[in-house]
């Protein structure tokens, strides 16, 4: 039994012109649903050959004060262990104040900035997020509305780090993210991702 705690995922994109039907099934499977407008920088380690480890900083925009949250993942357990859904490494904690300046701290890197705007919705153990990333403006470092074009994408992930213990075996989170899989069939092709 290995000591890490883990995230379990599923995604795909979809063309604007999908967004009405997608959006609909979501939201008939799901407990709730809120607006969605995030920040997110992910970092790099200074030396990747050392430390296999990324952080990203992200920030809820919707509330505005918010604390920072800080996600540390290791590599994806391989495609033969869990073929069906992505399973990482991964622990998350808040940061008080400036969790960029802490980032750099610890030895990382900034390697890109995105912001994510769509809708987040819960069910059960999961999260499932659906947004557009809007550019950075390189002047103002202020979020650029999607194109009406732009792809959308879909996340399906626990909210939550799991650890893989007998009462709760990694497995029902596996399941949980394959049963939205089979909910979303015919409308959306939702799958295992590795970036």
């Amino acid at each position: 039994m290995s000591s890490h705690s883990y995230q379990v995922s599923i995604n795909a994109d979809f063309f604007a012109r999908d967004l009405k039907p997608i959006l609909n099934r979501i939201t008939l499977h799901s407990e709730s649903s809120s607006p969605m407008h995030t920040r997110e920088v992910v970092f790099e380690p200074m030396n990747p050959d050392h430390d296999p480890i990324l952080l990203r900083a992200r920030k809820d925009l919707t509330a505005p004060d918010s604390p920072w949250v800080l996600d540390s993942y290791l590599k994806p357990e391989s495609v033969r262990a869990h073929p069906e859904a992505t399973v990482r490494p991964w622990a998350t904690c808040q940061v008080a104040g400036d969790a960029l300046a802490f980032a750099s701290a610890l030895g990382y890197v900034k390697r890109s900035q995105i912001y994510k705007r769509g809708y987040l919705f819960r069910r059960g153990s999961l999260i499932i997020q659906m947004f557009q990333q809007e550019q950075v403006d390189p002047r103002t470092q202020q979020p650029i509305p999607a194109h009406a074009d732009t792809l959308w994408e879909v996340e399906v992930k626990t909210a939550s780090p799991i650890r893989n213990t007998q009462e709760n075996p990694i497995s029902q989170s596996i399941e949980a993210v394959l049963h939205v899989q089979t909910l979303m069939k015919g409308l959306l092709d939702l799958r295992r991702q590795d970036v």
